[in-house]
């Protein structure tokens, strides 16, 4: 697997125009996390250093084709004193495979400050590293990720809320040290925070087996933050219907800081023949 200072390293290719490198996969679409990553990375590049980018919202239109690079065509919505707006879009093919927004904050503001605390978890040096038990199933998926680090926390041991439809509780880090540039730490978790949300839908229906694909994609970040350090993943899916379902995530460091949160509504299709490789197909 390629690490992720390559997969986020885009080109500019014109003004305003960049080009993200494919890398060999195993996946027959290309991951959301890498075309959501390289979209904010090609936004990042068009706004001064001042901003930092604290929203972005996007859409998954197309599969990507992973074997081809994608371009990324960024449009200065707005340059404003304290806000800056970008909407980027990735293109394979001639198609719109990928739509955001992405919005930055300058640096110096202040105002009040509070956070939801950090729920009662195992730490993640109590959970054993699965790099290397994976089942077949898993392996489709995370061998992808090898270079990350994924701990799900055992059902068994969770503190749950009668009041919540689903919870999964998920610590990660990116294995390797990564550049103190937090423009790097942003994209990483921009990339990182496709991974096991969509699951967390699952964890009401054990036996099902759903066509999963992400459909849109919303971040918010709070608090600087490394992506090299453990982080958790506080995920919860407060509803699925009609063959999609809708998850939510926080996400701590390890001091109980609340550095970003998410929002995705991803495809829970059921009720017809899935593919072979359920993870490698977006067929909507």
């Amino acid at each position: 697997m390629a690490a992720i200072e390559d997969i986020l390293q885009v080109e500019r290719i014109e003004t305003d125009i960049y080009r993200g490198p494919a890398f060999p996969s195993h996946l027959q679409r290309t991951f959301g996390g890498q075309v959501a990553g390289q979209a904010l990375m090609s936004a990042t590049r068009t706004v001064d250093d001042e901003f930092a980018v604290h929203s972005l919202h996007g859409y998954f239109l197309r599969p990507g084709n992973p074997d081809l690079p994608a371009v990324f065509l960024v449009d200065r919505i707005r340059d404003g004193r304290s806000f800056v707006t970008r909407r980027v879009t990735g293109i394979q093919n001639g198609e719109a495979i990928f739509m955001m927004s992405a919005s930055f904050h300058v640096r110096t503001d202040q105002g009040y400050e509070h956070q939801d605390r950090m729920p009662p978890v195992l730490k993640p040096t109590e959970l054993p590293d699965r790099l290397d038990d994976f089942s077949a199933e898993e392996r489709a998926v995370f061998k992808e990720w090898q270079n990350f680090d994924i701990r799900i926390v055992p059902r068994e041991h969770l503190v749950t809320s009668d009041y919540f439809a689903a919870q999964q509780r998920v610590w990660f880090r990116y294995r390797h040290r990564l550049p103190d540039d937090q423009v790097f730490h942003v994209g990483t978790l921009a990339y990182m925070s496709d991974m096991t949300l969509l699951g967390s839908s699952k964890v009401p229906h054990p036996d099902a087996n759903p066509q999963v694909a992400s459909l849109d994609h919303a971040m918010w970040f709070m608090r600087p933050f490394r992506a090299d350090d453990w982080l958790l993943y506080d995920q919860t899916s407060p509803s699925a219907d009609g063959g999609r379902a809708l998850t939510q995530g926080r996400i701590f460091d390890l001091s109980g800081r609340m550095v970003a949160a998410v929002t995705q509504e991803g495809l829970a299709r059921t009720g017809r023949d899935m593919p072979a490789d359920q993870h490698a197909r977006r067929d909507r």
